[in-house]
């Protein structure tokens, strides 16, 4: 993965040889840590709509430079290479590692005024935490997925359920954001359970879940190799309770890692097959690739057009400029499900649609179709 990053970046380089005739865009990903299911596929989508973005002639008469850094999603470097980017002339950095990295690298941005934009991370904290009006988040936030869950399970009449996580930050917020959302509906979290990461088995907290009688079990996790020692407990110990789980399941990885597993699982996602975007995307991204894209593409690929929307809307490369440009901007892109639009509305920076999740179902091992849309 790292060559083809590396070749695309070098291919939106090499088109126009002069550093200075460039627009420096720059990406802090993860390639070795956790996140990196999630970032590596999202980074692909950048780098692709870098390419096609260039061979249309680039933004402002100019090419597209991707600046990529990999900060293992450690928070301790991921402020360093923000620093780095930014030095380098990044005139706006994309982040697809985790919201505790993301924070750190805010603390750059914020200070040299430099655009700053998520287009993954699901953590509510981003934009409240720090006033940052150069940073906007784009992925579907924890709260919205619980909202889109409780809309979809709400027909089935749940009073008692189980929320299972893993310990880490992402984890226990979204965990949080779960169960305050469940409660808030009326319904009881009987059984609450959470998996260390770099445990071998989730048997023990399956059984006590299974000991409460839960209706239905809700996921909040995002550790790939925990979540499948869920599943694999769960299968084991015979449970036939409805599973609900957070858009980690959304991570093409599981129809692999989890083959078998899976069969009924529900899970937030947005990503609709049948939108018309999404299949425009995708055959464009099989016609230059020669490889299947999925969701976590789709993240990627959105960000990038919407940084390049912005810069276009901007009419140049001025930060600020950039800025009010962002701030204002209204997009439809491959994500969300139909009809959907990102906006930031009254001065919000969190972009996402609250109605534009949709609740997917596993039909064997692969992702099948939509059984719900939005929060209503």
């Amino acid at each position: 993965m790292r060559k083809l990053f590396a070749a695309l970046a070098l291919a939106a380089f090499a088109a126009n040889p002069y550093a200075q005739e460039t627009i420096k865009i720059g990406v802090i990903t993860d390639r070795v840590g956790v996140s990196k299911p999630y970032s590596e596929p999202a980074t692909e989508g950048i780098a692709f709509g870098v390419d096609e973005l260039n061979r249309k002639g680039g933004i402002l008469g100019r090419k597209i430079e991707l600046l990529i850094e990999d900060d293992q999603s450690r928070p301790d470097i991921s402020a360093a290479l923000a620093r780095k980017l930014i030095d380098q002339g990044a005139v706006f950095i994309l982040s697809m590692s985790l919201t505790p990295a993301t924070q750190q690298q805010q603390t750059v941005t914020m200070e040299a005024k430099t655009p700053q934009m998520t287009p993954m991370n699901s953590g509510d904290t981003l934009t409240t935490q720090l006033q940052n009006p150069y940073f906007w988040q784009t992925g579907p936030l924890g709260s919205i997925q619980i909202a889109t869950l409780l809309a979809h399970a709400r027909s089935k009449s749940l009073k008692r359920v189980a929320l299972i996580t893993d310990n880490s930050d992402l984890g226990q917020l979204l965990g949080r954001f779960f169960k305050a959302g469940l409660e808030k509906s009326g319904i009881q979290v009987v059984a609450e359970e959470v998996v260390p990461r770099g445990a071998t088995t989730a048997a023990p907290q399956m059984q006590k879940i299974r000991a409460a009688s839960p209706d239905a079990m809700f996921m909040a996790g995002v550790l790939t190799a925990e979540n499948v020692l869920i599943f694999k407990a769960y299968r084991e110990l015979g449970l036939k309770l409805p599973i609900h789980s957070s858009y980690n399941l959304s991570v093409p990885i599981y129809m692999t890692v989890a083959k078998g597993l899976i069969n009924g699982v529900t899970f937030v996602d947005a990503y609709d097959p049948e939108k018309p975007e999404v299949k425009a995307f995708e055959a464009a991204y099989r016609k230059a690739t020669g490889k299947e894209p999925f969701n976590l593409h789709g993240y990627g690929y959105d960000g990038i057009n919407m940084v390049a929307e912005a810069i276009r809307r901007a009419g140049s490369t001025d930060k600020e400029k950039i800025r009010e440009a962002m701030q204002g901007l209204t997009y439809s892109g491959v994500m969300g499900a139909k009809g959907m639009k990102y906006s930031f509305p009254e001065g919000k920076r969190a972009g996402y649609d609250p109605n534009g999740m949709v609740v997917r179902v596993y039909e064997g091992d692969k992702q099948g179709k939509v059984v719900h849309v939005g929060q209503k």
